[in-house]
């Protein structure tokens, strides 16, 4: 089989487009399926409709001599490889892993309501209706959809896309083969998160609830390499998501993988990664006061945040990187 993959980033840039590009382009071959990237980056420098236009082009060339088509977005890439698809009469794939709109619309056009309340909602701006409709239209013109939450395949099924053609796939990892040493210092409990810096990660929370304490010290990986981030997770004494939204984190499953005590909040996917007071902590969205007891806790009894700890480090293989290459040939393979 030969698949043509429509992706909006590709290491060396940073976040989790990136990593699955990267992860299906080296794995997949093992399992069948010959990989051709199309990489969004490439056409990023053109001016806003000429960029896309380009993209199209080059999703369409590649797709003339494929099997089928997968897009790693619904908006940015998913539209334009999805029109490329219909002209080179292949199959298309959506890879869904968040609201677009949503998200566009917290960070540029004033929408403050979370995602849940969002998606039942009318919404005024009409840009963030616009982004709505091209996600809504491009998932409801694919042949599979891929979500990697039980919690996402709902979002995506309240756009009206019929629950059989949603595909649950949890994110695989595999961790760097280096991942470098941080040291810190003995006397202080270093607090680690990481993300991007947009309005739903609660990173300003965050800030207020670890300079009540003294001898607590807050690390925010943000814009690091992977590699480098994953180092400073590794030497904290806890690592938090304190976010208001998350489909699914990949960067969750890497820290139950390394081994450090979680606290996370108990929204989207997080749920199905956390076992509150089994494999990590979590808490409600937007509660300073919980997220700093769920922090003294950790640092009062390290016994025990290393056992739950442990716990889901072991819980991990769940969630490897074979696993989620092996479902999704077989969802590729089966269209």
């Amino acid at each position: 089989m030969r698949l043509v993959i429509a992706t909006p980033l590709y290491p060396p840039e940073i976040g989790g487009p990136a990593t699955y590009a990267k992860l299906l382009e080296a794995g997949l071959p093992e399992n069948g399926i010959e990989v051709e990237l199309v990489k969004f980056s490439d056409v990023r420098h053109l001016p806003k409709i000429l960029r896309h236009y380009a993209y199209y082009r080059r999703v369409l060339a590649a797709a003339r001599t494929a099997d089928a088509v997968l897009a790693l977005d619904p908006v940015s890439v998913g539209l334009p490889a999805m029109k490329a698809a219909q002209r080179a009469g292949k199959p298309f794939v959506v890879k869904i892993v968040g609201d677009y709109a949503w998200e566009q619309g917290q960070q540029r056009f004033g929408v403050t309501q979370n995602l849940d309340v969002f998606v039942k909602s009318p919404q005024s701006s009409f840009f963030v209706r616009r982004l709505q409709k091209i996600q809504m239209y491009v998932a409801a013109h694919a042949t599979r959809i891929i979500v990697p939450s039980e919690y996402l395949k709902g979002i995506v099924a309240s756009w009206g896309i019929p629950n059989e053609k949603i595909y649950v796939i949890y994110n695989g990892i595999e961790l760097p083969s280096h991942i470098p040493t941080h040291q810190k210092n003995d006397t202080e409990f270093l607090i680690v998160s990481a993300g991007r810096r947009v309005p739903w990660k609660g990173f300003e929370a965050l800030e207020r609830v670890v300079e009540k304490e003294a001898g607590w010290r807050l690390f925010i990986a943000s814009g690091l390499p992977r590699a480098e981030a994953l180092g400073y997770v590794q030497a904290a004494d806890a690592f938090v998501l304190n976010s208001e939204y998350e489909g699914f984190s990949h960067a969750l499953i890497e820290v139950m993988a390394l081994g450090t005590p979680i606290v996370a909040t108990s929204v989207g996917g997080n749920t199905e990664l956390i076992e509150d007071g089994k494999n990590g902590l979590l808490i409600p969205p937007k509660d300073d006061e919980a997220l700093y007891n769920a922090l003294k806790r950790i640092q009062e009894d390290p016994i025990a945040a290393r056992a739950r700890a442990e716990a889901a480090r072991a819980s991990v293989k769940n969630f490897s990187y074979e696993k989620m290459l092996a479902q999704t040939s077989n969802v590729l393979k089966n269209i």
